[in-house]
């Protein structure tokens, strides 16, 4: 209901054929360029897994399993609902590689920790560097007030997570008396402690270091990937407002939709590029496009990982259940 109820807002008053129109009259190579550069930051994914999911050894996550886990991960994100890659991609790491499935998972938390914190800051200085007058407003707020407001918001997120995590059980506690709710509060404390689990690998400054590098390589590759596609349908929009761009999804695909995020991903580039004064038409042609030709490689990657490893969602639980048996 929320995907076909934001796509319908953000294609109303438009006819599709017009729309249609647009995209079919958009040249190639825009596109050929926005998808492979979209496409590189699954190989730069995997390299900062490595570093995340150590073997039992202490050695980094072997490169088959990180590459295999990313594109059926991501894949399944693509495919199933409720965000089943987060899963898939934990069960892969585990099949494929000697490590712990819940070791895996908590890893997988990590990585959404400081995917978070760099697109949240990112946005805060895409703001600033955005170009737009002082007087636009988001949300009914001045531009440099809401770059403020992110930037505070950004440091209370940094220190309160750096408190939680270095006092998990105190928080946790704290949640179990907090959340009304047994089941749900035990889910979260579950997800701290995993959390702080993972973070056990980043014991080294140097891995912590590399982790937050990889982390910016590669949410600016990705906001490069749509900047190359704003020529295909002449949108004058700089690298700060591809960087705005590419928060709005990430903020966006929070709320629960279809699989593959649609009409979530369209919704947030239509309110995103209005900042910039693009027509409604070019925006939706836009998204359409980008959502759907970058919706190929990683899918077909990931279906050929699941098919070459014979992993599948069906032993998943199987699976979940042993080592929780074992445990």
């Amino acid at each position: 209901a929320v995907s076909v109820g934001l796509l319908w807002w953000a294609m109303r008053g438009l006819h599709p054929r017009d729309v249609v129109r647009t995209v079919r009259a958009a040249p190639p190579l825009p596109i050929l360029l926005a998808v492979l550069v979209a496409t590189l930051t699954f190989p730069l994914r995997a390299l900062r897994w490595r570093l995340l999911l150590r073997e039992p050894d202490g050695s980094a996550l072997r490169r088959s399993a990180a590459w295999h886990g990313i594109t059926i991960g991501y894949a399944a994100n693509n495919l199933l609902p409720l965000r089943a890659g987060e899963v898939l991609r934990a069960y892969a790491a585990s099949r494929l590689a000697p490590v712990r499935m819940s070791s895996a998972f908590a890893s997988v938390a990590v990585e959404r920790v400081f995917d978070a914190l760099t697109v949240v800051i990112s946005f805060a200085l895409a703001l600033l560097a955005s170009g737009m007058s002082a007087g636009v407003r988001v949300g009914g707020m001045a531009l440099p007030v809401v770059a403020r407001r992110v930037g505070v918001l950004t440091a209370v997120v940094i220190v309160g997570a750096a408190i939680i995590l270095t006092r998990t059980e105190a928080a946790g506690r704290l949640i179990t008396r907090l959340v009304p709710w047994p089941g749900v509060s035990s889910k979260l404390v579950a997800l701290l402690h995993g959390i702080r689990d993972g973070l056990t690998a980043l014991k080294s400054p140097a891995r912590l270091v590399a982790v937050i590098l990889w982390s910016i390589a590669i949410w600016a590759v990705n906001a490069l990937s749509f900047q190359l596609l704003f020529p295909a349908f002449g949108i004058e929009v700089g690298y700060a407002g591809a960087v705005i761009l590419q928060s709005a999804i990430v903020f966006g695909i929070a709320v629960p939709s279809s699989p593959g995020f649609v009409g979530v991903f369209e919704a947030a580039i239509v309110v995103s590029l209005a900042l910039y004064g693009v027509p409604q038409d070019r925006a939706v042609a836009y998204a359409l496009t980008y959502h759907g030709a970058t919706f190929l490689p990683i899918t077909a990657l990931g279906l050929y990982s699941a098919y070459r490893t014979g992993l599948g969602w069906r032993s998943v639980d199987v699976e979940r259940d042993a080592e929780s048996g074992a445990g």
